[in-house]
């Protein structure tokens, strides 16, 4: 998996949590809000809604907060007006950059990531330019101690998934958008905890990025860039070498 990989990302926001609880926690409370006000309140009727329950199971977000995301989500609590964006961005060293945004002030957020950008020498794409570089696809990751190799790549390939990958430390299924939900569905009938479940972009294009001072200045951009509170989500189609082969 090129560049940011998702097992990476899912690492690294749970070492996040301790210094980073309170914003991870108003971003999570954001998806549920939207995801709510999109489809209901019901989690077995709402796909969506049970994807970033996921993710808040693993950022140990209370219930209470849960909820009160939830109702606001549904009208309960008098929701704010979120809108989904997403940005093409070029980023050092050639690299690719897609950055979902939900905000409630679009003129501020954009004004907000350009300002990003052009201290971490990114810089805005046409539409369409970064986007073919990636493809949309559901993504399960399963931790290696969950489950044994035979019974998640049988258990996939039956529920209709299209790849299945051993990784070093986690199982990685991929399937189909349309697919994906009876997939992941598959696993919850079994018994086998996900550690990530979800639609996302992977990269179809790598761009290798080779010497340490453009690794150094990817990273920083990423980095800034999920760290501004409108930012759910920051994909790249960055390739990195080990650590011992970099320039």
């Amino acid at each position: 998996m090129a560049g940011h990989s998702k097992w990476a990302k899912v690492k690294h926001f749970k070492g996040a949590i301790d210094a980073k609880r309170s914003k991870i926690f108003a971003k999570l409370a954001r998806e549920l809000m939207i995801a709510a006000r999109l489809g209901g309140s019901d989690p077995d009727l709402n796909p969506r809604l049970r994807m970033v329950l996921l993710k808040c199971r693993r950022a140990s977000l209370p219930a209470d907060n849960i909820e009160r995301a939830i109702k606001k989500g549904t009208g309960e609590g008098g929701a704010d007006a979120f809108e989904e964006l997403t940005y093409e961005v070029f980023g050092p060293a050639g690299v690719g950059i897609l950055v979902e945004v939900t905000t409630d002030n679009r003129n501020r957020a954009a004004s907000e990531i350009r300002a990003i950008l052009t201290r971490n020498n990114g810089n805005i794409a046409t539409t369409g330019a970064v986007s073919r570089l990636f493809q949309r696809k559901g993504q399960i990751l399963v931790a290696r101690e969950s489950a044994e190799e035979d019974k998640v790549m049988e258990l996939a390939l039956e529920a209709g998934a299209e790849d299945f990958k051993a990784e070093a430390d986690v199982y990685e299924v991929l399937a189909e958008p349309a697919r994906f939900e009876a997939v992941h569905q598959a696993f919850e009938a079994k018994g086998i905890r996900c550690e990530s479940a979800e639609v996302t972009y992977l990269p179809t294009l790598s761009s290798p990025v080779s010497s340490r001072s453009d690794i150094a200045d990817v990273n920083r951009l990423i980095e800034a860039l999920e760290d501004h509170d409108d930012v759910k989500e920051v994909y790249s189609n960055a390739e990195f070498p080990d650590e011992s082969d970099a320039d």
